[in-house]
C-alpha cells in the first residue's frame, strides 16, 4: 500500500502531462483523480494503522543497492501517518484553490499541465520521504524535490524576473544544505562500516542504526558523531527553516502562487522538521542531548524575530510568510526539549499549521486575485462586500494565533508545557511571544476588512462555490482538531515516546 501510495501521484503527473494540448481541464481533472486517489489510500492506512503497537507498520522492503548495504524499504508510524495524511489532504485543496492560477498561452499551450504535473510530483517525493526507513534512499528524495519545486516557483509566479530570483535563492540554500548533508550521510555509512560497529556490513537502515545508537554500540567517538548530527541538522534546519537559514522562505512565497506558497510551507517545509524528529533524535540521542540548548535558543529567536517581522511588513502574503517562521520556531523548540509531551505537540503542530496557514494564505491568495494588489493599504473595509471571504479569513487568522478552540493552540500548549519542564526561560519567552501573534493577525484583519470602504474594494466579489469547497474542509479540521484533537495525539503519542526516551535511557543529563 504504501509504494501505490506515493506511485498514484506520479502516475497522476504523467497523465496529466500527455492530456492533449491546449486541453487545461482534462489535466487538471485527471491531477484532481490521482491526488483524491491518493487521499483515499492514505486514509485506508490510516484506519487499518493500529496506535502504540511497537515498530513501524505496513513494512516494505526490496533490494536496491545491496553493495552498500541501501535498500528500498518503507514504513509508517505515528509521525510519519500524521503528515502523509496532511500531505494527501492538502494538495487536492491547493489543486482546486489553483484551478485558474495558471492559463495556457495559445491553443498549443502546456502550462497548465505542467503546472498540476508539478504539484504532483512534489507530493510524490514528499510521500517517499516521510515513509523511508533508508537513509539514503530518503536522501535522494529529500533532495529531489527541490528541482519540481524549483520550477514551480521561477515559472509561475506573476512576476517572471521576480519569481525566477526566488527560485534560485530556493535552491541554492536548500542545495548547499543538501551537500552538507550528503558528506554527513556519507560519513554515518563509514561508521556502521567500521571494524568498531555492531554490523557486518555498512547500512543504510533507519531501524538497525537507531537500535546500535539506543544501546551506545554505533563504535564512533563523540566529536565524529557530532559531526555527523549537524550536517544532518544543517539539511534539516535550512528546509524547516530556522532562523537563521530562513531568509530564502519569504521571497519563494510572495513570488509563487498561492497554491505554491502552501505547498513549500505546509507540505515541504514539513520535511525538515520531520527529519529532525527520525534521523537527529533517533540516530543522534546524545548529541541531540548535547546541542539541544543551542538549537532551543535559536528556536526562541525564530519565534520572536518572525512576530516582529510580520508586524512590521506591509505586504499581506509576505506578513503570512513571517509568521510561518514563527511558528517554525515553536515546532522546532519542541522537538529539541527532549520531552515526550513537547515532541508530542510539536507533532500536532506540524498538522495543525499547514492546515492553519493553508486556510489563511489561500484566503488571502483569493483576496490579491481579486484587488490585484498585496499591499495592506490599499485595502479597507471589504467585510461589507465579501462578508463570507472576511468570516473565513477571521477564522484562519484565529487559529494562526492559536486561539483556545481552535487547532493550532492545543499543539502549542503541549509543546510550551512541555518545555517548560527543561528550559522554563524558553518556555517563558516564547508564551510571552504569543501577544505578537495577536497582534499581527488582528491589526491585519483590522486594517483590511474594517474600517472605510475603497471605490476598489466595492468590486471585491465574494468566495465563490469552487473557493468555498476549498476552505470549508480546512476549517472544519481548524475547529475539530481544536474541540477534540484525541484521535492524533493517539497516534502520535506512542511514536514520540519511542523517540524522547532515548537520551535519557543514556543517562543524558537534561542540560
Amino acid at each position: 500500500m504504501l509504494t501505490a501510495l506515493w506511485v498514484l501521484p506520479l502516475l497522476g503527473a504523467v497523465a496529466a502531462l500527455i492530456a492533449p494540448r491546449g486541453s487545461a481541464s482534462a489535466a487538471r481533472v485527471v491531477a484532481l483523480l490521482a491526488s483524491l486517489a491518493a487521499f483515499a489510500l492514505s486514509v485506508v492506512v490510516a484506519v487499518r494503522f493500529v496506535p502504540g503497537a511497537m515498530g513501524y507498520q505496513f513494512v516494505e522492503s526490496a533490494t536496491w543497492i545491496p553493495r552498500f548495504g541501501a535498500g528500498y524499504v518503507l514504513g509508517v508510524d505515528g509521525v510519519a501517518l500524521t503528515l502523509v495524511l496532511l500531505t494527501t489532504v492538502l494538495v487536492p485543496l491547493l489543486l482546486l484553490a489553483g484551478w485558474r492560477d495558471v492559463e495556457g498561452r495559445g491553443a498549443a499551450s502546456r502550462r497548465p499541465h505542467t503546472y498540476v504535473a508539478l504539484i504532483l510530483v512534489v507530493e510524490s517525493m514528499v510521500l517517499v520521504s516521510l515513509l523511508s526507513l533508508d537513509i539514503l534512499l530518503f536522501y535522494v528524495f529529500f533532495e529531489a524535490m527541490l528541482v519540481p519545486m524549483y520550477f514551480l516557483i521561477g515559472g509561475f509566479g506573476p512576476r517572471v524576473g521576480a519569481a525566477r530570483a526566488a527560485a534560485v535563492k530556493f535552491l541554492l540554500y536548500n542545495l548547499a544544505g543538501g551537500l552538507v548533508m550528503l558528506a554527513a550521510v556519507i560519513g554515518l555509512y563509514a561508521v556502521t562500516a567500521a571494524e568498531a560497529s555492531p554490523f557486518s556490513a555498512g547500512t543504510f537502515d533507519v531501524r538497525a542504526i537507531a537500535d546500535a545508537a539506543a544501546t551506545g554500540d554505533l563504535g564512533a567517538s563523540p566529536a565524529v558523531i557530532n559531526a555527523i548530527f549537524l550536517g544532518f541538522l544543517v539539511a534539516f534546519a535550512v528546509k524547516a527553516p530556522l532562523w537563521p537559514l530562513h531568509t530564502w522562505l519569504p521571497g519563494a512565497a510572495v513570488e509563487s502562487t498561492p497554491a505554491t506558497a502552501v505547498l513549500m510551507m505546509a507540505i515541504v517545509d514539513k520535511v525538515g522538521t520531520f527529519g529532525m524528529l527520525r534521523y537527529c533524535l533517533q540516530l543522534f540521542p546524545d548529541a541531540s542531548a548535547t546541542f539541544a540548548p543551542w538549537i532551543v535558543g535559536l528556536a526562541v529567536i525564530g519565534i520572536v524575530y518572525g512576530a516582529i517581522l510580520a508586524i512590521g511588513s506591509t505586504d499581506m502574503m509576505r506578513l503570512i510568510a513571517y509568521t510561518s517562521i514563527s511558528h517554525f520556531g515553536f515546532i522546532v523548540l519542541g522537538i529539541f526539549a527532549l520531552t515526550a509531551q513537547a515532541q508530542a505537540g510539536s507533532t500536532l503542530y506540524m498538522l495543525n499549521h499547514g492546515i492553519a496557514t493553508a486556510a489563511l494564505f489561500l484566503v488571502a491568495g483569493f483576496l490579491v486575485a481579486r484587488r490585484g494588489t498585496a499591499e495592506i493599504a490599499d485595502y479597507g473595509g471589504v467585510g461589507r462586500t465579501a462578508p463570507v471571504l472576511a468570516g473565513t479569513f477571521l477564522i484562519a487568522g484565529l487559529a494562526t494565533l492559536s486561539l483556545p478552540g481552535l487547532a493550532p493552540f492545543v499543539s502549542e500548549f503541549l509543546v510550551l508545557v512541555g518545555t517548560y519542564a527543561r528550559y522554563e526561560v524558553a518556555a517563558v519567552v516564547a508564551a510571552v511571544a504569543l501577544v505578537l501573534s495577536a497582534v499581527y493577525i488582528l491589526w491585519l484583519y483590522q486594517r483590511v476588512m474594517t474600517g472605510p470602504t475603497t471605490e476598489a474594494d466595492r468590486r471585491i466579489r465574494d468566495l465563490v462555490p469552487r473557493e468555498l469547497v476549498v476552505v470549508a474542509p480546512l476549517l472544519v479540521l481548524v475547529v475539530g482538531l481544536g474541540v477534540y484533537p484525541k484521535p492524533m495525539l493517539d497516534v502520535i503519542t506512542p511514536a514520540v515516546d519511542r523517540t524522547s526516551v532515548q537520551p535519557a535511557e543514556q543517562g543524558v543529563a537534561a542540560p
